[in-house]
């Protein structure tokens, strides 16, 4: 398993949050299973291929620490697996890493991109009924991405792996509507960025309901639509244009 470096995102001092902060202390914790659609495709230092990826389940984790300390951010970490796996009939010669595939052969791939989202933001407005979150966060690679098939320097399997990491730095925003006396509410979630030859966005809505409610613990379930978009622009000479989308459902825990 792959480790990834703590990182401090960017400082959001410069923001004032204009809504009361909490008096305790809350701490959330979630996790969630996505049933996801893939498409697109991506390259290393050449033309890119486009891929047909099957469609997988993925698991999501997050924290989020929320304190009363004025100025100082809150802060949520979430984990998501995201390890596409997909086949290709070469109509042109494809070059990955050291090799390049032959033209009218099936090229096989397994493309890690697992990463961990860091995200430091601000309660701008929050009470029982609405809430409004905004703040910064940065999208934290750390994978790989495999391709297996025929290549033009020997009439055997070739099997190429190449590495790469890196951060994408995105604006985050989150609002949640509840509806009085039912514990259920519907809330939309992301983080986008719009950069050069780059395009990243990552959000999703749903509605959630909250059937534990008391003075030690909340406990809600919660379902709805997840969309990835993942444009980058040479990062590591990794290049991709992917989208991954479909249904969540999951379950969080409020202390």
């Amino acid at each position: 398993m792959k480790k990834y470096l703590l990182a401090a995102a960017v400082s959001l001092s410069t923001m004032a949050p204009v809504a009361q902060a909490d008096t305790i202390l809350g701490l959330y914790i979630g996790a969630e299973g996505w049933q996801a659609d893939s498409q697109g495709s991506f390259s290393n230092s050449g033309s890119m291929q486009e891929f047909n990826f099957e469609d997988e389940t993925f698991t999501s984790y997050y924290a989020a620490l929320e304190h009363p300390v004025p100025l100082v951010p809150n802060i949520k970490l979430k984990y998501t697996e995201l390890e596409l796996n997909g086949s290709a009939l070469l109509s042109d010669g494809f070059t990955f890493g050291d090799e390049t595939f032959k033209v009218d052969t099936t090229a096989m791939t397994a493309a890690d991109l697992t990463h961990i989202d860091y995200v430091l933001y601000y309660e701008i407005f929050d009470n029982d009924l609405v809430s409004i979150d905004l703040g910064l966060s940065a999208k934290q690679f750390d994978g790989e991405i495999t391709v297996a098939g025929d290549a033009q320097s020997s009439d055997a399997m070739e099997t190429v792996t190449v590495e790469y990491s890196g951060f994408v730095p995105l604006a985050y925003a989150r609002g949640e509507v509840g509806l009085p006396f039912t514990g259920l509410s519907v809330f939309a979630e992301g983080s986008m960025l719009a950069l050069d030859d780059s395009s990243v966005h990552d959000y999703q809505v749903g509605v959630q309901w909250e059937f534990i409610d008391n003075m030690a613990v909340d406990v809600a379930v919660r379902a709805g639509y997840r969309s990835m978009l993942i444009e980058l622009d040479d990062i590591d000479d990794i290049s991709t244009d992917l989208d991954v989308s479909g249904p969540f459902a999951g379950i969080q825990v409020h202390f």
